[in-house]
């Protein structure tokens, strides 16, 4: 299990350590600028007013590339090239895709996660790996989203190490499969026949260390890529390795409640000042939370290529990547806020005289009668994902051309170990809360020894092993016809299944706990402390009594699968949700003009194209009604067809001006297909819970319009404007539908008092009504060769995004609910990112800084007070959740010893930038505030 990280010393030692840090950083600045040396030879740039060829090197030869893949392209993208990933500081291949216009990322164990892309998240993007989409999924915190069983990918499974460029596909062309509203993300790994020597050798040794945690981690990299038989036949294996160990601390409250939910506070309560009723808002789970993370990322890759003539190429390439973590959990809380009347809760509590509200939330509060509790939750998670591929590209003639691709992928996750145990304690009394400081609220226990393992009593043991495959099965074939230097037509036709898989297991009961005798949980426990570095109100404690896991399993044999902790599947009902399957099968045909066309002296280019596709689904899920279990199946069948237009004029003077106009869809997440469900006949009551199997794809239109001027070698200025009409989305409703249209066995019935004409009511999600998005990017790049001296070493490269949107979100489940007008959840109205650079022939240093403005996550936020009237987001009663605005720094530099040897350093969020979610709009409440401290690297590179 992951260890107690925590020392008293370590606050101490991380602000030395920053302070080590940022002077080191200083040193580099200055030894840089002291050194008399130019960037050497790599790359050449033409098209200054002088008709000079400049030559650039390293990072600024990869930028000079990466741009001009996008100055090439017939459609709108983004390019990184390998320089790029591997010179920015980065914990995982998320964090470099983040310095892309437009790209913003989700964190979790303090590193990138998913991406949302021109405001669209996660479910809206799709990735391909060596030409094949696939889909890989992990697990994080409950406040990061737990367990992904959705479309959404996880990039923090893969080092950036093992790929060789990253192109954001930002409109749509015909021969790019659907399934993305925001962009396509295509990732490539390294082939023998991309490097021009035939032998190459490259590694990188690393020593991490974080501020927060302590823990000083390896992480290594290499690449030996070989052509032999005159260069026709080429070998490349690459790898990569890391650890971290993490900790993750900070004060959460699991959302806030109104005083008047779970049947109010005790008729003894004073009202609180600044307060009119009882219908403010409390925490519904004040907390302090400490995570420990131990974890562990290991990928490789393989290309063979042959190239038997000039004509053909035959490449094969596979990818393994495995990421495992160990996370343990402490929280010391107060319960009985989010408890009711049966659990012995808020209503046997009471609000002492002097408690205050401010706006419409009680932030600060002295109570009696409080239930405290101690969680400890400990999970083992393991992401594999293996894909192999396979493609041939053959020339008939000067014309004619056939290009074949096939793969497989597979994604598996596990999370055989998810237990928690907790303990409780009862009627506390002179419980003390205050949330007026901030962002840090103080905690006082009044009358309890939080430390002291003979106050609790053994409350809950859940077990909750769960497990997600996901598997993609490609193929594609192309014909493309030259009919000269101006005109191309390509026509293809693509295969595709999609195949998704989940299962989880839980105890019958999880209060059911065995009796302990008196003083046997002192031997059962231990004592926890919040880290150091983690800033607490005085007062606050840091040491606590927390369930020892290890002792637990020892001592009452909870993972024996026997007895009280017996596993059950679809037999637990709570468990049967997440036992579900969706398989889908898409074919696909395309043709698209290629052409390259003067205009009136004007160099015009670009695609037109369709895409007509075929998607089959069939999915499955179980439901059941007292001991009757039924395992439901739907199936269906839906067509689309999609154009695609794009163009690219050369106006001069390296002027571009692009345009671009396509119909694009992505398909329903997974969990909105569920046919499964909660079912339940009691009395005269008739329900039914469940995903929709025939909702539709989410289905868009849009347009795109940049203007493009690259000005000098290395440099670029883009201004570009998009707008997407979405046609629907997809929100929860509820309807009365008669059980004989449900799709359901009649045997549910059985044994009830209803009948398959009775109407049942279903809550279920549906298509909404859609809405608009447009926004605009700007984006300079540029070396300052203009300045004097050493500053013409410098140089620049800027993006900003700018998003808005109006959506329509229903307030309730009714049938024509009323709706408030927000932006799209995930969508970050600003979005920036800076690097500013120096490079010469022996050292470099770069400092980036990536904001992103706050974003919504819900809408309307839970434990609300639902609105009565049309468009009205009442705030101050939790209208909506979100994340508030993210600022991170980064800076990295390197010293070359030799032509093959470099001496490198890194530092990745140098702020200690918390993740600040919120609940309401108004008053902003804590939701969570964790932070997970300064990550350094010191290391060597070298090449051959």
């Amino acid at each position: 299990m992951a260890s107690n990280l925590g020392t008293a010393a370590r606050g101490h030692f991380a602000a030395r350590l920053f302070g080590t840090a940022s002077a080191l950083v200083l040193a580099f600045a200055v030894t840089g600028i002291a050194t008399p040396a130019n960037a050497q030879d790599s790359d050449t740039a033409a098209g200054t007013d002088s008709d000079q060829e400049i030559t650039i090197t390293g990072f600024r030869a990869s930028l000079n590339a990466s741009l001009n893949d996008k100055r090439e392209a017939n459609s709108i993208v983004d390019v990184i090239r390998a320089e790029d990933i591997a010179d920015f500081p980065d914990n995982n291949l998320a964090e470099s895709i983040q310095r892309i216009p437009g790209v913003a990322i989700t964190r979790d164990q303090g590193e990138g996660r998913q991406i949302t892309v021109r405001g669209l998240g996660p479910i809206f993007t799709r990735v391909r790996i060596n030409g094949m989409e696939g889909l890989s999924t992990t697990g994080g915190s409950d406040a990061s989203g737990g367990a992904n069983r959705g479309r959404q990918f996880d990039f923090n499974i893969f080092a950036s190490e093992l790929f060789n460029s990253i192109t954001v596909r930002k409109t749509a062309t015909a021969d790019v499969e659907e399934g993305s509203l925001g962009a396509t993300v295509d990732l490539q790994t390294a082939r023998p026949f991309d490097y021009r020597e035939d032998f190459v050798l490259a590694g990188s040794a690393q020593l991490g260390l974080n501020d927060l945690s302590n823990s000083v981690d390896p992480r290594i990299a290499g690449l030996v890529s070989w052509r032999f038989a005159d260069g026709r036949v080429g070998i490349l294996l690459s790898g990569s390795y890391s650890e971290r160990g993490i900790v993750e601390e900070g004060p959460s409250t699991v959302r806030w409640a109104q005083g008047t939910a779970d049947g109010g506070f005790n008729a003894a309560s004073t009202l609180p000042n600044g307060a009119s009723n009882f219908g403010f808002f409390h925490p519904r789970i004040p907390r302090y939370d400490s995570y420990r993370y131990q974890t562990e990322r290991l990928g490789l890759t393989g290309s063979i290529q042959f190239q038997p003539t000039d004509a053909t190429l035959i490449t094969v390439d596979a990818l393994y990547a495995r990421f495992r973590s160990e996370r343990a959990e402490q929280y010391l809380e107060a319960l009985s806020f989010s408890r009711n009347a049966a659990a012995g809760g808020k209503p046997q509590t009471i609000i002492r005289p002097g408690a205050v509200v401010e706006g419409n939330s009680l932030v600060y509060g002295v109570f009696d009668n409080v239930d405290v509790r101690v969680e400890s939750r400990f999970d083992e998670l393991t992401t594999t994902f293996q894909q192999y591929t396979g493609s041939l590209t053959h020339d008939f003639s000067d014309r004619l051309s056939l290009s074949l691709l096939g793969g497989y992928s597979q994604s598996q996750f596990r999370n055989p170990i998810q237990t928690t145990v907790a303990l409780d304690v009862l009627n506390v009394q002179n419980y003390i809360y205050d949330y007026r400081g901030g962002r840090l609220p103080f905690f006082s226990y009044g009358n309890l020894n939080v430390a002291d393992p003979n106050a609790y009593t053994l409350g809950e043991i859940r077990l909750r092993p769960q497990f997600v495959d996901n598997d993609f099965t490609v193929a594609r074939g192309e014909l493309s016809y030259h009919f000269s230097q101006q005109i191309t037509l390509r026509g293809g036709v693509d295969y595709k299944r999609y195949g998704f898989d989940s299962r989880e297991l839980r105890r019958a009961s999880e209060t059911v706990v065995p009796a302990l005798a008196p003083g046997q949980l002192a031997s059962l426990s231990t004592i926890w402390l919040i880290n150091a570095g983690t800033p607490l109100p005085d007062g606050t404690p840091r040491a606590f009594v927390v369930p020892n896991l290890d002792a637990f399993a020892d001592t009452l044999g909870i993972y024996s699968n026997t007895g009280i902790f017996q596993l059950f599947g679809i037999e637990n009902a709570t468990a049967r949700a997440n036992f579900r399957t969706v398989t889908e099968r898409a074919l696909g045909f395309y043709a698209q003009l290629d052409y390259n066309i003067p205009v009136g002296g004007i160099d015009v280019r670009g695609n037109i194209g369709g895409r007509y596709v075929r998607t089959r689904q069939v999915s499955t899920g179980y439901t059941g009604q007292g001991t009757t279990l039924e395992l439901v199946e739907a199936r269906r069948t839906y067509d689309d067809f999609l154009p695609s237009f794009n163009i690219a004029a050369e106006l001069g003077n390296g002027f571009i001006l692009r345009g671009a106009a396509a119909r694009v869809l992505a398909r329903p997440d997974i969990g909105t297909v569920n046919p499964g469900g909660a079912f339940s006949v009691s009395g005269g009551n008739r329900t039914f819970n469940r995903g929709n199997p025939l909702i539709d794809p989410t289905e868009a239109t849009t347009f795109d319009l940049s203007a493009e001027w690259y000005f000098a070698p290395e440099s670029a200025l883009i201004v570009g404007l998009f707008y997407k009409d979405i046609g629907t989305f997809v929100a929860n409703t509820t309807q009365q539908i008669p059980f004989n249209q449900l799709g359901l066995p009649d045997s549910l019935l059985v044994g009830t008092p209803a009948t398959p004409t009775d109407l049942f009511t279903v809550n279920q999600p549906v298509n909404s009504e859609g809405g608009t998005l447009k926004g605009i990017e700007i984006g300079l790049q540029m070396p300052f060769r203009f300045l004097p001296g050493l500053l013409r070493n410098m140089g620049i490269q800027a993006n900003y995004t700018y998003v808005d949107s109006e959506i329509d979100y229903p307030l309730t489940t009714a049938p024509n609910a009323p709706v408030v007008t927000q932006p799209l959840v995930n969508l970050s109205r600003n979005m920036a990112n800076l690097t500013l650079y120096y490079e010469d022939s022996v050292f470099r240093l770069r400092g980036s800084v990536a904001y992103r403005s706050g974003y919504l996550q819900q809408v309307p936020g839970r434990n609300g007070v639902a609105a009565t009237s049309p468009n009205a987001a009442q705030p101050g009663f939790n209208d909506v959740e979100g994340v508030n605005s993210s600022l991170n720094f980064d800076v990295s530099a390197s010293v070359a010893i030799n032509r093959n040897i470099s001496l490198t350093f890194e530092g990745v969020n140098l702020t200690d930038e918390y993740v600040d979610q919120y609940i309401d709009s108004a008053d902003n409440r804590l939701s969570t505030y964790h932070h997970t401290g300064r990550q350094f690297y010191f290391g060597v590179r070298f090449t051959y």
